[in-house]
């Protein structure tokens, strides 16, 4: 609108001094710039402008405060639903209150009341409205921050190359899901299924971001594309601009359809289900057993485990057809893959030679007792070294007859376990020591235990409304120890016992 001052002031003189013909020619450039009916662009011409200044509007009070009381007394007996519903109300509602002595109108007023239309209504409520209104909690994922991340169907990927992935978390939480437990962070390549699991000792989009750096030096391919469910740990300005500064595509499925990450969501039953299983693991000595259990995992999975991958399918009336690939391995994928250059080719050819898969599968088993031992505890205790897996040749043996027992997996058995700088001052200044202290003795804890456990040892001194502040301190902490919090108690590379040969990454 001050745009368009500025343009009848610039046009109106020269258009007021202008013979007939050219006014028709300077009245027509005008309506044709700022889209004015032609009739009102004449008069905006003629008298430089609107008498009052643009976009406010003249007071026409019709209805007097009486008439906006009663009106705000119907609304409220109605449950306050908005105009559209309240108007043709109106009559009923009036009648039956006048019936059982609730209200007691003059003529004028419930004429007035009578004649409101629902757009006026919802004017004359407006203020109502917002004084009665609970303020709204802000989302953590704006919706201008997801209108950013493009969307991918689970039909737009097509044929990509490797290094486009899907990412997924898996939550370790038992039967209830309730305080803080660790999580299995998932990413499946789609070309060639290799797939790379790593544990989150808390769900946070810097600790998400630090394991997804480290994770990357373990794939043998540049990560290309990034594509998660819309969980606010993936849909945030950290993860956002993470992957704008590496150049890696930033992409989400669309919400609620599980299908769109049909790779990944794969990938958690046949991978991270089939070997954690559905206990609740929480506290530091459990995120470094899944840690010890997936260095080992990722080899097995990635070049001893064919899997099937569709290769298409049609629908026949209510019959779905598909056909598959023969079964091959994530490392058989990768080789066969023309656009897999030659130094990858060769660098993971050295590093399958050099692995001996009985010895990852005995590493397996001996890190999901540990998972179950830890599981099985009911209360923490001081990490404890983890026991020895049994010999090479005793496990060999073993395998021979393993079937005779059922499930070989101990982890199969579900038994349940039991700075922004402020104005203000800094509330916590004097127990900021005592906080960090607890933070490095039990980092899994939540904002809120801590608090509760300040309130208890100093009760009176910190309030519930300090537990945003304290949250902000903990995310601070987190992220500069983010990669001691997974990586400090085990190699995500492999198992000493793995593999004597083998190199300490794998980099495309």
């Amino acid at each position: 609108m001050a745009t368009r001052a500025e343009l009848i002031e610039a046009i109106g003189k020269r258009y007021r001094s202008a013979d007939r013909e050219s006014k028709g020619r300077v009245l027509d450039e005008f309506v044709a710039v700022t889209g004015f009916h032609r009739k009102h662009a004449m008069r905006l011409l003629r008298t430089g402008g609107p008498v009052t200044p643009p976009g406010v509007r003249l007071e026409r009070r019709i209805y007097d405060e009486a008439a906006r009381t009663t009106l705000i007394v119907l609304w409220e007996a109605a449950d306050r639903i908005c105009g559209k519903r309240l108007r043709p109300l109106i009559p009923i509602l009036l009648e039956a209150m006048e019936r059982y002595g609730h209200l007691d109108l003059a003529p004028e007023v419930k004429s007035q009341v009578m004649k409101m239309s629902a757009a006026t209504i919802d004017r004359a409520l407006r203020a109502a409205k917002v004084g009665g209104r609970a303020s709204r909690r802000r989302g953590v994922a704006g919706s201008a921050l997801r209108r950013s991340v493009p969307v991918r169907t689970f039909d737009d990927w097509g044929d990509p190359a490797p290094g486009h992935i899907e990412a997924d978390l898996v939550s370790h939480s038992g039967p209830v899901a309730k305080g803080s437990f660790a999580w299995t962070f998932t990413l499946t390549d789609i070309a060639t299924g290799w797939t790379e699991c790593a544990p989150l000792l808390v769900r946070e989009q810097t600790v998400l971001v630090a394991v997804l750096d480290e994770l990357r030096k373990l794939m043998p391919f540049a990560l290309l594309g990034f594509d998660t469910d819309n969980d606010s740990v993936f849909i945030n300005e950290t993860v956002r601009d993470y992957c704008a500064a590496s150049d890696i595509a930033f992409t989400r499925c669309r919400p609620y359809r599980k299908n769109d990450q049909a790779w990944v969501e794969q990938k958690n039953g046949s991978v991270v289900r089939r070997l954690v299983g559905y206990r609740r693991f929480e506290g530091l000595e459990a995120t470094a057993a899944l840690a010890e259990l997936y260095a080992s995992a990722r080899l097995f999975v990635n070049f001893f485990q064919p899997s099937f991958k569709l290769a298409e399918k049609h629908r026949d009336g209510a019959r779905v057809h598909k056909r598959y690939h023969a079964p091959a391995t994530p490392y058989q994928r990768l080789l066969d893959e023309p656009r897999t250059t030659e130094a990858t080719r060769a660098h993971v050819r050295e590093v399958f030679a050099g692995l001996d898969p009985v010895r990852l599968l005995r590493n397996i088993r001996a890190a999901q007792q540990q998972l179950v031992t830890l599981a099985d505890t009911t209360s923490p205790s001081p990490v404890t070294k983890e026991p020895a897996a049994p010999p090479l040749e005793t496990f060999l043996v073993n395998l021979r007859t393993a079937w005779q027992s059922g499930q070989a997996r101990p982890t199969d058995s579900n038994k349940p376990a039991q700075k922004r700088g402020c104005r203000r001052p800094d509330p916590l200044i004097e127990v900021t020591g005592q906080l960090q202290d607890w933070f490095k003795e039990e980092p899994w804890r939540s904002g809120r235990d801590l608090l509760e456990k300040l309130q208890v040892e100093r009760p009176g001194n910190y309030p519930d409304s300090l537990i945003r502040t304290v949250q902000r301190r903990l995310k601070i902490w987190r992220s500069e120890h983010a990669r001691a919090l997974v990586f400090t108690h085990s190699s995500m590379v492999t198992t000493p016992a793995a593999t004597a040969d083998l190199p300490t990454t794998l980099e495309g």
